[in-house]
């Protein structure tokens, strides 16, 4: 029963025979890395930003502190960025462990600064936080770990360790001792919470960006066929006139010629065309040829096709059935792959979990079409059903004991999910009270509804 789908369900709902990792058991939506010129770019803003700072208090404010010490640290971080400008290529991209360096560097070079300037005491303590988030943002978690331990190591020692702040002359600021460790803490806290935010955010980002490239290489991939389709069909259209041209002429050779090898070549001209003919008529005949016919299909058949691959399953019984007004007739529909594909991959799921039936159920009126698909068995399960639709959700990490079996990473729900909204469909799903799981997709009827054939 494993067809061939673009995005094939698996025994989970939500999951996907479509496995970017390709089962190689690497992260499937790995950290991005940073070019050397970004780091470069940020550390000349910080560099400017700590000379601005030092002019300030030294001569606006007055306050005396270790002058050269700090240029020394803030001109180290200028020359390791002049190093990188002129030895690393701007384009290329930074491996993992040099963006960990270069960002342990800058917390080292902060901590210097701070260390100097009244540890803990100093305000812009605050900025160790942010190498953290940076590479809580870029980094796998090892990298992250290294870099935020560092930074709270950094931070806690500027709690019990730092010159005098710079202050008032003949005076000093002192502050408690528990104040300070404070400070640490706050410091510690502000490392831990926000890099934890920031990977999640990128977590989710990387995530939805992946299969949202997914869904698009699905759609692509079904778009090209169709319009295969639609040149198979045209080509057959126009070269029947020449094909039936060459048959008479052929024909009419035949008769005029006498018996011998001419006359032969001739009937097997007159044949050969008729296949030829044939052929191509086949061809046009093929549902996916975008001809004013076959750019429509009726609710009935789209339904049909969707049931159509498990009819023989003697495990499951496929229903099927279309409900509208009294006397109404059902539309016809637009004939689009995005809703022929995701109304396969949510039959196909259903089959995977039904006890003994799956119905699938067109729905309409003057306003709305709805298509509803409904199987008997467990329904969607409670740990997932909140977060249903995202992508790489799903309930079991293997297809075994499925008809499908194969390995899912729930982007099949997702793919679908994306494709539908595309073309204006809105999905509900939910658990039915007697069981069973119900999949329904909502259109607007001008959304969906072929215009009138003439």
């Amino acid at each position: 029963m494993n067809r061939h789908d673009p995005f094939r369900s698996a025994p989970s709902r939500g999951a996907s025979a479509f496995d970017p990792s390709d089962a190689s058991g690497k992260d499937p939506h790995p950290r991005e890395r940073l070019r050397p010129r970004t780091l470069i770019l940020l550390r000349w803003l910080a560099i400017g930003g700590q000379l601005a700072a030092l002019v300030v208090v030294r001569f606006a404010l007055g306050f005396d502190f270790p002058v050269l010490q700090c240029l020394a640290l803030i001109a180290l971080s200028a020359a390791v960025n002049l190093a990188l400008v002129l030895g690393v290529p701007p384009q290329r991209v930074s491996h993992q462990w040099e963006t960990a360096a270069q960002l342990i560097f800058d917390t080292l070079q902060l901590g210097g600064l701070l260390f100097l300037t009244g540890g803990a005491d100093n305000p812009f303590d605050i900025l160790l936080i942010g190498p953290a988030v940076l590479s809580a943002m870029t980094l796998q978690a090892r990298f992250t770990v290294m870099v935020g331990g560092i930074a709270i190591l950094v931070g806690l020692t500027l709690s019990v360790a730092y010159l005098p702040l710079p202050w008032h002359p003949g005076e000093v600021l002192e502050t408690p001792l528990l104040y300070r460790l404070g400070e640490g803490a706050a410091v510690t806290m502000g490392v831990v919470l926000t890099s934890a935010y920031a990977w999640g955010s990128a977590a989710e980002s990387s995530r939805m960006e992946h299969a949202l490239h997914a869904a698009e290489t699905v759609l692509h991939r079904e778009q090209q066929l169709s319009a295969l389709g639609a040149l198979a069909a045209a080509t057959a259209h126009e070269l029947g006139t020449p094909l039936a041209t060459i048959a008479v002429v052929a024909k009419e050779m035949a008769l005029a010629i006498p018996e011998g090898a001419l006359r032969e070549d001739a009937e097997l001209v007159s044949s050969q065309a008729k296949r030829c003919r044939e052929i191509l008529r086949r061809m046009a005949e093929q549902p996916e040829a975008s001809d004013m016919v076959h750019a429509r299909i009726s609710l009935a058949q789209l339904l049909e096709q969707a049931v159509e691959p498990h009819a023989d399953d003697g495990r499951v019984r496929m229903e099927w059935s279309v409900i509208g007004p009294p006397g109404a007739e059902p539309p016809d529909l637009l004939r689009l792959p995005e809703v022929s594909r995701a109304l396969t991959s949510f039959v196909d799921n259903a089959v995977d979990f039904a006890r003994s039936e799956v119905r699938v159920i067109g729905r309409f009126d003057d306003d709305v079409v709805v298509i509803e698909v409904r199987d008997d068995g467990p329904g969607f399960s409670p740990d997932i059903f909140a977060k249903l639709g995202e992508p790489y959700i799903t309930s079991r990490p293997t297809g075994e004991g499925s008809p499908s079996g194969h390995l899912g990473m729930g982007l099949g729900f997702f793919i679908a999910k994306t494709l539908l909204e595309r073309t204006g469909g809105q999905m509900e799903f939910h658990n039915d009270r007697a069981g069973g799981a119900v999949i329904a997709i909502r259109w607007a009827r001008e959304d969906i509804e072929a215009p009138p054939a003439f």
